[in-house]
């Protein structure tokens, strides 16, 4: 399947920037199951400074925000081509070595909600695939998707304990309960076609464990399933901060407002 992207993220500054920097992860990778055919990224109100891979293998761009600017817009549009691999991604890459997967962040650490589901499954008497399929129906089981309940730095814990959240929040626990049983796990950050509509919101994010003889298996939490062809895997990392599609920091008196535009769609060839 070939997919269509465009993303536009759109700061707008109560006060020009004195200085600002912003590291963007924005272009998706080219993995199994996944090639990106084309992409490019416009900047208005920001100078790309260097572009490089990450830690994790994700493609970064570090990009500096024009002194005196009130507006900064990105905005990229691609087209990737996809398949359905009932979520396997295969073999570990990247500079992290595999037992990194295993720490615990401050987004993911367990408490006492999180440690009570990690025990209510038996992964010793089932595989360690049928296991995390278990994890990731419990997870959702316990908490509802509810929008607009947690925040970009709410704790996997917290959301746990508040029994709502979004995909993020999901990841997260899924993550910390998954390392809790021994099992390495990563977030997930991209794009998802939805079925009922093009323009959203916000981008998606899930979660991926490593499994002996398949590699990176993926699942989709807030949506019960593991991911296929509508996919877009975008950047990885410990969790959603190494994976955020933008962070930065900016100087100057005022305050910013954020606006995203997303379209995700089935790019259908010119006969």
């Amino acid at each position: 399947m070939q997919l269509s992207v465009s993303h536009t993220t759109r700061y707008e500054f109560s006060e020009p920037v004195v200085h600002g920097l912003q590291r963007l992860r924005l272009k998706p990778k080219s993995t199994q199951g996944q090639k990106v055919l084309d992409w490019k990224m416009v900047l208005e109100g920001a100078e790309e400074q260097v572009e490089y891979e990450d830690q994790h293998h994700n493609s970064t761009t570090l990009v500096s925000v024009e002194p005196g600017t009130a507006t900064v817009t990105i905005t990229c549009t691609g087209k990737i081509d996809t398949a359905d691999n009932s979520g396997i991604i295969g073999r570990h890459s990247g500079h992290m070595p595999l037992w990194a997967f295993l720490s615990q962040t401050p987004l993911t650490r367990p408490g006492p909600k999180m440690r009570a589901l990690a025990s209510s499954i038996d992964s010793k008497e089932q595989g360690k695939l049928d296991t995390l399929h278990e994890l990731s129906r419990l997870v959702l089981e316990e908490v509802r998707y509810e929008i607009g309940r947690t925040e970009v730095d709410t704790p996997a814990e917290e959301a746990m304990a508040a029994g709502h959240g979004v995909c993020q929040d999901h990841a997260h626990i899924f993550i910390g309960a998954a390392r809790l049983l021994g099992i390495p796990a990563r977030y997930v950050s991209g794009y998802l076609m939805m079925d009922d509509r093009i323009d959203q919101e916000a981008g998606h994010g899930w979660a991926e464990a490593f499994v002996d003889g398949l590699g990176w298996v993926g699942f989709d939490v807030s949506n019960g399933i593991c991911p296929d062809a509508r996919y877009v895997r975008v950047a990885t990392g410990c969790d959603y901060r190494e994976a955020a599609p933008v962070t930065g920091i900016s100087y100057g008196p005022g305050e910013s407002v954020l606006a995203v535009s997303l379209a995700v769609e089935q790019h259908l060839s010119e006969q």
